[in-house]
């Protein structure tokens, strides 16, 4: 039996390792389709602005040199909205969207791509009002003055509001440069809160959720939103000594993909929220964002045997995920 079970494992690793290598490739042909038309049509699109509002010279240097003469001398408020409001903007437009279908389970086209079937059909109307308070308390009260201390730090070692903007080369090279740092701060961060000495006190409201929805993302316990949301997120920014423009594309981005992690819905050519979901369904597996570090410490291993592993693909048709891949029946107690 053992020799069987051996044999077993060392099938099953290959398999493993090439549905990861398969995965990683699809998406980066993905992002690097997406990257190539980008900067393709970068030029023509300028333009076609430029033409459109009446700018002169760069379009977007334009744009924002008319938003610093806009707020001279008042530049940590400039800081502040966009540092916040434009990423709320984000997060509540995405949400607002998810929020139809989670309450109304319409249009039923969406509703079809829900990864833990028969949860949240609809939302508990109590609950959710509860979470949607929790998470403005933690955009407005904590987030906000947090983030007017970063502008202030910020401003020791640089200006976050300077007069030239950053090109779109540095900006990419400070993405790869934030995602890393989050990446490793979250999954420890997360790991802590999980020890029994925080979880029950500080993560467990977040855990109240095990099938999540897009706007509990920020559904936390004020020193969770702290240390394992805003931390991880805002120390690249900090280190690198970021524009504005970048720390509001950054932390617009970081809410998106947030909310695509805890949505419940596996849409099509977006990224998967297999990950994530499976974490809240069994608690101890899966605790970082890109799953990189998950990888290397072994708190996938749970994972990578369910058929949720299997369907943590990039979704490139309109089948659901559900029903081409779907789980195995329960066993009969």
């Amino acid at each position: 039996m053992k020799g069987e079970a051996g044999n077993k494992l060392h099938d099953e690793k290959p398999k493993q390792e090439g549905h990861i290598w398969g995965s990683m490739r699809k998406t980066a042909f993905i992002l690097g389709s997406g990257l190539l038309l980008l900067v393709a049509f970068w030029n023509s699109v300028t333009w076609h602005l430029q033409r459109f509002w009446g700018a002169s010279g760069y379009f977007w240097q334009a744009q924002w040199e008319r938003l610093l003469s806009t707020f001279e001398g008042r530049e940590w408020l400039l800081f502040v909205l966009g540092a916040t409001q434009v990423p709320s903007l984000c997060f509540w437009g995405f949400n607002g969207l998810l929020l139809v279908v989670d309450t109304t389970g319409k249009p039923s086209f969406i509703s079809r791509y829900r990864i833990q079937v028969g949860k949240n059909e609809p939302v508990d109307p109590v609950k959710l009002h509860q979470s949607i308070r929790t998470v403005l308390f933690n955009q407005f009260t904590i987030s906000l003055p947090i983030v007017v201390i970063f502008y202030f730090v910020l401003k020791l070692w640089g200006d976050p509001c300077r007069r030239e903007l950053p090109t779109f080369h540095w900006f990419l090279l400070e993405l790869a440069i934030f995602t890393l740092i989050e990446e490793i701060m979250f999954y420890y961060s997360h790991r802590l809160l999980h020890h029994p000495a925080f979880y029950k006190k500080i993560h467990k409201k977040h855990h109240e959720w095990t099938a999540p929805i897009g706007v509990i993302s920020l559904y936390a316990h004020p020193i969770e939103h702290v240390v394992s949301n805003m931390l991880p997120v805002i120390v690249g920014p900090m280190l690198m000594s970021s524009h504005l423009s970048s720390i509001t594309m950054w932390f617009s981005l970081a809410l998106i993909v947030t909310t695509i992690s805890h949505c419940g819905y596996h849409l099509p050519f977006l990224p998967s929220p297999e990950f994530h979901d499976y974490h809240h369904l069994k608690f101890n597996q899966c605790y970082g964002v890109l799953g990189v570090l998950d990888h290397l410490h072994g708190t996938d291993t749970v994972f990578k045997q369910t058929k949720a592993y299997e369907r943590h693909v990039l979704l490139l048709g309109f089948t659901p995920l559900s029903e081409s891949i779907p789980d195995p029946p329960k066993k009969m107690e």
